[in-house]
């Protein structure tokens, strides 16, 4: 159904090509999974499936893809609509109307399909991905995840041949991914759709692909495979491989249904054993990459101990506090209730189905709302009547879209503008770029960077200031397991130095590494607050992968795991 044909990218003045040697086919009817690390070519090789490349982004495409018999040399993206159905990394770049049902209407309406045909698709699209009570909603309404749905939706109305997706569960909450992932399975199953995705969040997905295709490093040809041949060569791979890894499992498990049929003897070998604290660090993160803390030296770029110069004192070390907090937008009440203290030095995850408030109260934390209700302090001020200068020596938001944030024309400008706007030392913030993620030129404009890279960039603008409250929403989003392990390396460094941390997030396995707490919501109401082992643990939908495996036992990462199998050998 695929064909690549000795295909190599090359962009604008590369010295080099973004990807090269590519010669594989996806067959018909299989769901095939990209990976590989950050920026290394992922969303280039999806793009040339739909014909984006070269038609849309440019650069110079040498070999041949073909779909379904197409050339997509010498077809353009609207002469492939009818074969292939595209979703991006971004939503919102997707939509081209107002409303879900629109939306969901629109590309059959370009296919020219008979009015009764289009109405019964999306009925069923509604039913499909759970967005039927949405569908009068207008999509700047909606929250990440109920976006990320109705893009993937708009797409599987016009019933194409071959579906090409980029982490199409990477805002989604976990049980929404399991539906995404179950219509995907149902539609390669059933229908004998293709399906090929890229997708960094590796344990919801890997178990349910027919073969993997990785990508090792920039420019590296490509090797495809069975996906357990596949896992114990990657570079990146979900908790579950790592642990069958540790334990010297052959086969690799892909499940964590697999893994427990084979954990008996590693459930005895830890019976009796505490594991360390969630949040504490370790050596080795969770895909073998280190996670232990920075080292807080005087270089540019490290981060400096303690609050930003002219921070208010904190009374009892509270970064936050929330009392009573409602919320409204529009005629709707997003939060009601709420009440939550941060503590200096706390590391919060806020956890909860999308649409459930999380990011609603970020928003309230640096000012963007005003409460109906109660009553919201950070670091002394109340955030929607502090000024935007004088908050950012309080509070810093990352936020879900990272571009929002950016606005200079390369990553160099940007770096030297979020120096000059913190008073940092020059080079504080490209080295906190380079930390994150290393390899990224100063010369790039950041819209050309991965979504993964541009949070890494807009991360490290947040992080010159140095803000005693941070606040991050869907921090791994596009990030890879060594990504992700870095990120946690920084924001254990900032806790310990006494900087408050609260994230929003789905990602389970992240709450679990990094979370001293965790905070759930549910329609716009807090319904858990506790230590990380008690509340994940409890919660079949927020359990990480360890902690499914080894049930009982109150294990939650593998840096946990390997810990104690080092101590007790």
């Amino acid at each position: 159904m695929i064909r690549f044909e000795q295909v190599s990218v090359t962009y604008g003045d590369a010295t080099a090509p973004a990807v090269q040697g590519i010669d594989l086919t996806v067959p018909e009817g299989e769901l095939c999974l990209l990976v590989g690390p950050s920026g290394v070519g992922k969303s280039t090789v999806l793009n040339a499936v739909c014909g984006l490349v070269p038609h849309f982004t440019g650069g110079t495409l040498r070999g041949r893809v073909t779909v379904d018999g197409r050339d997509t040399r010498t077809h353009k993206p609207r002469e492939l609509a009818d074969v292939v159905g595209t979703v991006g990394q971004d939503p919102l770049a997707h939509f081209v109307t107002d409303t879900v049902e629109d939306e969901l209407a629109y590309g059959m309406e370009s296919l020219g399909l008979a009015p009764d045909v289009m109405r019964r698709r999306v009925e069923e699209t509604l039913d499909l991905l759970g967005l039927a009570e949405l569908r009068d909603r207008a999509l700047a309404t909606l929250s990440g995840g109920q976006r990320q749905r109705v893009a993937i939706g708009s797409v599987l109305t016009t019933h194409p041949k071959v579906l090409v997706l980029d982490e199409p569960t990477s805002a989604l909450d976990p049980a929404a991914a399991e539906e995404v992932l179950s219509v995907l399975q149902r539609l390669v199953h059933d229908l004998g759709t293709t399906v090929l995705l890229a997708e960094h969040r590796l344990e919801r997905v890997v178990q349910y692909a027919d073969q993997v295709i990785l990508l090792p490093s920039p420019g590296a040809a490509p090797v495809m495979g069975a996906p357990a041949d596949v896992m114990a060569v990657s570079p990146v791979h979900p908790p579950v491989v790592a642990l069958g890894r540790l334990a010297h499992w052959s086969p690799l498990p892909l499940s964590v249904r697999d893994a427990r049929r084979k954990a008996a003897a590693l459930r005895e070998r830890l019976t009796g054993v505490t594991p360390a604290a969630p949040g504490a660090g370790r050596g080795v993160g969770a895909n073998g990459a280190g996670s232990g803390a920075v080292p807080t030296g005087a270089g540019p770029g490290t981060v400096p101990s303690g609050p930003a110069p002219g921070a208010a004192s904190v009374p009892d070390g509270i970064a936050a506090a929330v009392s009573g907090l409602g919320v409204r937008r529009g005629r709707a009440e997003v939060l009601h209730g709420v009440e939550l203290t941060v503590r200096r030095g706390e590391s919060v995850a806020l956890m909860g189905r999308n649409g459930a408030g999380k990011s609603t109260l970020l928003s309230t934390l640096v000012g963007m709302h005003q409460p109906s209700a109660g009553s919201v302090r950070v670091g002394g001020v109340t955030p929607h009547r502090t000024g935007p200068r004088a908050l950012l020596r309080h509070v810093g938001l990352v936020p879900q879209e990272p571009r929002d944030l950016l606005y200079a024309d390369t990553v160099a400008a940007e770096c030297t503008a979020a120096d000059q706007d913190a008073g940092a030392p020059p080079g504080s913030c490209r080295a906190q770029v380079t930390r994150l993620l290393p390899d990224v030129p100063d010369s790039v404009h950041p819209r050309d960077l991965s979504e993964g890279q541009r949070l890494a960039l807009a991360l490290a603008v947040v992080l010159t200031a140095r803000p005693p409250l941070l606040l991050l929403d869907e921090p791994t989003r596009g990030l890879d397991y060594a990504a992700k392990a870095r990120l946690i390396e920084v924001l254990r460094a900032l806790a310990a130095e006494g900087h408050a941390i609260v994230l929003a997030t789905h990602d389970v396995e992240l709450a679990a590494e990094l979370a001293h707490r965790v905070v759930i919501l549910a329609d716009g109401e807090i319904v858990a607050d506790g230590p990380t082992d008690e509340v994940v643990v409890s919660s079949p939908s927020f359990a990480p992968q360890v902690a499914k495996v080894l049930a009982p036992l109150p294990w939650l990462t593998v840096p946990q795991v390997a810990d104690a199998l080092e101590a007790t050998a």
